[in-house]
């Protein structure tokens, strides 16, 4: 099996953290080929942000589509992730589904913990659309940036265990999801840290990946995911480029 692990920002030293926390969790027989683009902005924090670096994945998943079994986004946003469900027949996992998914299956309430500030709505939206409002018990920022997650893990360390914190005190969580696939590797220091369970976004991606292309199930093609409709797309040679 060969999952392909897509780091929507352009940050090569995250997209190096990031494959190797997914390699860690999968099986021996299973292969990841972790890539970011070329193009885009070097982290996602903001709408602006997002939207100029999902062409980029799609160029990404278009580029060897037929090479691998499952695509994994590693970006909390989950940029573009509908429009990759409908240029591929694969399973196209989002690690922002896949984690609440995962603190659904052990929690009756979670708390999400991310980046800026700014990027609360961001998130919120996500947890609505995901259709998982009423189980998520807040949103917590520790107010870094994400390139901080590299930088400087210490502080991100700190700021995460202060919002869990609050998050497991105040709000009635009884887990915790990282919201930033940065914070790979994390996870269990902050678990022992505050006695709850943690959900590493980047594993919980690439196993609920890995277990869908081993069930040999696909993205439906009925309708909503159906391949694009052929038209002209003006000044544009290739659609996803």
């Amino acid at each position: 099996m060969r999952i392909k692990v897509i780091n929507p920002n352009t940050s090569e030293e995250m997209t190096a953290s990031i494959g190797a926390i997914a390699q860690c969790h999968v099986a021996p027989t299973t292969e990841v080929v972790t890539v970011c683009p070329q193009k885009g902005p070097v982290s996602i924090e903001s709408f602006y942000d997002e939207y100029l670096a999902i062409p980029q994945v799609l160029a990404e998943v278009m580029r060897d589509e037929p090479q691998f079994d499952a695509f994994v986004l590693a970006c909390w946003g989950d940029p573009g992730i509908e429009a990759v469900r409908e240029i591929t027949t694969k399973p196209v996992v989002g690690i922002a589904e896949a984690s609440m998914y995962a603190a659904n299956a052990i929690a009756p309430r979670w708390s999400v913990i991310t980046t800026l500030r700014r990027s609360y709505h961001m998130v919120e939206a996500i947890v609505q659309r995901t259709g998982l409002g009423d189980r998520c018990a807040s949103i917590r920022c520790v107010d870094l940036p994400v390139l901080a997650c590299e930088e400087d893990p210490s502080a991100i360390i700190e700021g995460l265990s202060q919002m869990g914190l609050l998050a497991l005190k105040e709000d009635g969580a009884e887990a915790l999801v990282l919201g930033c696939a940065g914070m790979g590797g994390l996870d269990e220091k902050l678990s022992q840290r505050l006695g709850v369970p943690c959900v590493d976004a980047v594993a919980a991606g690439v196993r609920f990946a890995e277990m869908l292309a081993g069930m040999k199930l696909q993205t439906s093609k009925w309708l909503t995911y159906r391949s694009p409709e052929p038209k002209l797309r003006k000044g544009m040679e290739h659609p996803f480029c």
